[in-house]
């Protein structure tokens, strides 16, 4: 594993207003199942990637359940921009129900497909499970609660719930959120970053986003800094030698802990969910060097880490 220190300097080059929000499209489970496929291909994880991108495949038609849920209205985006709330906050903002019947469209989709036995009897286990049950996972998942969670539950719920909060940003469009008191969390559902993403294009190249491991909006980040303490000292990069040069580890001395940075540059069409998966391998070696995990992805929460 190399390390890499840089200086904090002026590495925002684009002038001009920097967009803060890039919502999602409602197509990103699509592209999302494309690259899980593409990273699959001699992978040692081939399997699990598979499995992620059928996964992707039947949250992007679990999408269409979502049609007429209930939304924040004008006077609580108004009020969640003044005090600097997120108007979709996992605590505050009632979920659904209808995140259960997409849930069970997901299991019902994944059923029919080959699958390994033990995520096969997962998903038999949650089609049983009563609605107060699947609410109870839900809660202890966005809450970070995952000592008290089925661990193989982990992604079929977290993929239900990423579905739902997906249309919800989606549906009331990037005008609805402001900026957070606290700068590191989702400004539309205060969730925790998964990765961080340098883009490229025309108005954000070289710009780096923090993309939310919940509803996948992404918002602006000041690169060269740690996003949780928002030091610009002891910041270093990590990556594996003769491994993917678009994935590093970007660590605070001050935090003792990381979190991933992803280089389009280097890599194109790399995604914060797919390539945190399939770059697993760094995550080891960090943990074996005593710097910490800060990133949250539902699908390294069920086993695989």
């Amino acid at each position: 594993m190399t390390a890499t220190v840089i200086q904090p300097g002026t590495i925002e080059a684009p002038a001009g207003e920097i967009p803060f929000l890039l919502l999602p499209e409602r197509g990103v489970f699509q592209t999302r199942a494309e690259r899980l496929s593409a990273l699959a291909e001699g992978h040692a994880l081939a399997d699990y990637l598979r499995f992620l991108a059928a996964l992707a495949r039947a949250q992007h038609e679990s999408i269409s359940l979502f049609r007429d849920v209930p939304l924040p209205d004008a006077q609580q985006l108004e009020r969640c921009r003044e005090h600097g709330l997120p108007p979709l906050g996992t605590r505050a903002w009632a979920r659904d129900p209808e995140w259960r019947v997409a849930l069970r469209r997901i299991l019902t989709q994944l059923e029919a497909g080959a699958l390994p036995e033990a995520a096969r009897a997962t998903i038999v286990r949650l089609k049983d499970a009563d609605d107060a049950s699947l609410e109870r996972l839900a809660d202890a998942l966005l809450a970070g609660d995952y000592e008290n969670l089925d661990r193989a539950a982990i992604p079929f719920i977290g993929a239900a719930l990423q579905a739902y909060w997906l249309y919800l940003v989606t549906t009331l469009g990037a005008g609805a959120f402001g900026r957070l008191d606290t700068p590191h969390l989702c400004p539309a559902c205060g969730s925790a970053p998964m990765a961080s993403v340098v883009r490229i294009g025309a108005a954000d190249h070289g710009l780096r986003y923090l993309t939310c491991s919940l509803c996948n909006t992404q918002w602006h980040a000041v690169r060269i800094k740690c996003v949780f303490c928002d030091t610009t000292k002891g910041i270093a990069y990590y990556g594996i030698e003769g491994g993917n040069a678009a994935v590093k580890a970007e660590s605070c001395d001050a935090c003792q802990g990381y979190l991933k940075i992803l280089y389009m540059e280097k890599d194109p069409n790399v995604d914060a969910l797919a390539d945190d998966v399939a770059s697993v391998a760094l995550d080891v070696l960090m943990a074996e060097s005593g710097i910490a995990r800060n990133g949250v992805n539902f699908f390294l929460l069920g086993g695989s880490e």
